[in-house]
């Protein structure tokens, strides 16, 4: 933020310089004097909201914009100024930051339970990383920012941490019937959970990009459970390799001739074409990415709620059927867009300012978040 003026704000913008940094409030506490006709600049990564009266009167998209009536009409409406063109306006800037956040830490704070087929009630641990990105400003500073001077990607991410791993919990009981099965389920599973969160991160104007899993792990016992269960499993192959290996080395001791060296080497050239396949194999899926057929990149842009069309960041209506884009707020229960001054929902009823319902395990009464379909404490169905 820069100023021109000792005591007021005629220059308005914002450099972030720690590259985490998602919306920054100008002034940082109160509002302050912006002088009629002030500049604002807008880089092409941000939005800048302008608020007078604790109410937002204006989005302004990239570039730079004088703060005056011939700008803003709606100012001439809603701002008395007995001052004269040169008095200070009582009003702040949110700057927002539209780039793509990556690298964000998603984790398990405490193990999580999962009722597994084969192996009964199991806690899980799981970690992974996400990107995102505010798609909707004004929503987001209302529904998140509030009147915060700064708002970081590290703050969000703590919250929406938690949200991801509440629908991981979810996405394992619907599609996931045992861990045994879980090494080929990582590229399924993050699909999944990626469609399953782009409701909860819509209903503050953030878009999720990318959800990666980079683990998922059981307690130690249960680990060493699986390792024998998988040893168990190789005894019928190493039982007929084994018979193979006999029988060569008799027949090669029948015709009695070379030396035992010769029969090792027998030995493993009995062995050499399997391996080989299991390299071809390896090799195939090495090549491949272990990429899903069929699966493609989302899209990096916002998106029309309506048509689904690309629409541009500081846009306020769709350009392909005209749908307002700015938000500022939603209905907790279903979603809907509400209009500034709502006191209800045209679709639910539920009051406007009524937070979303928060549901409560019926067997062990723990508390998980809205939408949940199985219990994070207790595995149990919802």
């Amino acid at each position: 933020m820069g100023s021109d003026n000792i005591f007021f704000l005629e220059l308005i913008e914002w450099f972030d310089q720690t590259g985490r940094e998602m919306v920054s409030r100008i002034p940082a506490k109160g509002s302050g004097e912006i002088k009629y006709g002030a500049q604002l600049v807008v880089r092409e990564s941000q939005v800048g909201i302008f608020f007078y009266n604790g109410k937002a009167v204006h989005v302004f998209g990239p570039g730079r914009h004088t703060l005056k009536t011939g700008n803003i009409p709606i100012l001439n409406k809603i701002m008395a100024i007995p001052w004269g063109l040169t008095s200070p306006l009582r009003a702040e800037c949110y700057l927002v930051n539209t780039r793509v956040f990556t690298d964000l830490k998603w984790g398990t704070r405490e193990p999580v339970a999962f009722r597994d087929a084969e192996l009964g009630p199991v806690r899980l641990r799981a970690f992974g990383v996400f990107n995102l990105r505010i798609v909707q400003p004004l929503l987001f500073v209302n529904a998140m920012v509030g009147t915060l001077g700064e708002f970081s990607s590290k703050t969000v991410s703590e919250y929406l941490g938690r949200v991801i791993v509440s629908r991981l919990n979810d996405c394992l009981g619907e599609t996931l019937s045992t861990l045994l099965d879980l090494p080929g389920q990582y590229d399924e599973l993050s699909e999944a959970l990626q469609k399953r969160l782009a409701k909860d991160f819509a209903h503050f104007g953030l878009s999720l990009h990318q959800l990666y899993i980079n683990s998922i792990t059981p307690p130690p016992e249960v680990q060493k459970a699986i390792d024998d269960s998988a040893r168990l499993s190789l005894l019928p192959d190493m039982n007929r390799f084994m018979q193979m290996k006999a029988a060569a080395a008799m027949e090669k001791a029948a015709e009695n001739q070379g030396t035992a060296g010769d029969s090792m080497g027998m030995g493993v050239g009995f062995m050499m074409p399997a391996m080989m396949g299991q390299a071809a194999a390896g090799a195939a899926v090495s090549a491949s990415g272990g990429a899903t057929p069929g699966s493609a990149a989302p899209n990096s842009g916002p998106t029309c709620p309506d048509c689904h069309q690309p629409v541009p960041v500081d846009g306020k209506f769709c350009p392909t059927c005209g749908h307002q884009l700015v938000v500022f707020t939603q209905c907790g229960s279903c979603g809907k867009n509400l209009p500034p001054g709502a006191k209800f929902c045209s679709r639910c009823g539920t009051p406007a300012n009524q937070p979303p319902q928060k549901k409560f395990c019926s067997q062990c009464r723990a508390e998980n978040l809205p939408g949940a379909t199985f219990c994070n404490q207790c595995g149990s169905k919802l």
